[in-house]
């Protein structure tokens, strides 16, 4: 069983994303193991990046405080690296195609296994282009994560049947950000998704209360929640553990 297959065995998985270097890299550090000690399942960790094509302002906001903060990809690889001392919760980055290409395909993948992650999320990689990076990243056990959004219906099959680690389903149009309702027919997507693969469905994009998200756990095997959290940390800054940790604590209590 790999790391990943760990989060969702047996139970339901609660998936937090924070944005990496923001406010710093010490805090970030201290929030994923808040994260941890709070209830999640697995860590998704954005790496900062200056056109984050798919989030919305609070996100894209987080990836500017990150950069100006200094983060780069190798600082957050160092935090990984010390994170992994302390728990063994899966890990997994959500980057872009453009800082994975520019670093190097096997060289990222290469520090991504001796840093401890376990998968990458890269939301501007088409299906159809997934080849090029998906056999280094399987020599170095790093999952590549795919993606099926509302738009891709004829296409479901065909991505389920190819995903490793968990498939992330985008429950709305647009991107990231909280919504007070989701009029997608998600239940739908992920009964297709099942239908074919035995690989974890996770519900992703404007899920950010409790009801949310004990619906999508009707059905799908895990939820993923981002811009809620990446909200607080601006709130509160270096001083938002206790924040992040009551608020997962409502989620999933």
């Amino acid at each position: 069983m790999s790391n990943i297959q760990k989060a969702f065995a047996d139970k339901k998985a609660f998936i937090p994303f924070l944005t990496a270097g923001d406010p710093n890299l010490d805090k970030t550090y201290e929030y994923i193991l808040q994260l941890e000690k709070a209830g999640a399942a697995l860590i998704e960790i954005g790496i900062p990046f200056s056109d984050p094509i798919a989030e919305g302002p609070v996100i894209q906001a987080a990836n500017v405080r990150a950069l100006s903060a200094g983060c780069t990809t190798d600082k957050v690889f160092d935090m990984v690296g010390k994170v992994r001392q302390k728990t063994d919760i899966p890990l997994v980055f959500l980057t872009y195609l453009n800082p994975v290409f520019k670093y190097g395909y096997e060289r990222f993948c290469a520090r991504c296994k001796e840093a401890g992650i376990d998968g990458l999320i890269i939301p501007d990689m088409p299906f159809e282009e997934k080849g090029e990076l998906k056999e280094i990243a399987r020599k170095y056990d790093v999952d590549i994560i795919s993606l099926i959004a509302p738009t891709s219906k004829e296409r479901i099959e065909t991505i389920a049947k190819d995903a490793d680690g968990y498939i992330y389903v985008v429950s709305s149009m647009g991107v990231t950000g909280v919504r007070s309702e989701i009029k997608t027919n998600v239940k739908e997507i992920v009964s297709h998704i099942k239908a074919v693969t035995d690989v974890p469905v996770a519900i992703g994009f404007g899920i950010n209360t409790r009801a949310q998200v004990q619906e999508f756990w009707q059905y799908a095997d895990g939820v993923i929640v981002g811009s809620a959290i990446v909200k607080l940390i601006e709130k509160y800054g270096e001083n938002a553990a206790d924040a992040i940790g009551d608020y997962i604590h409502q989620m999933i209590s």
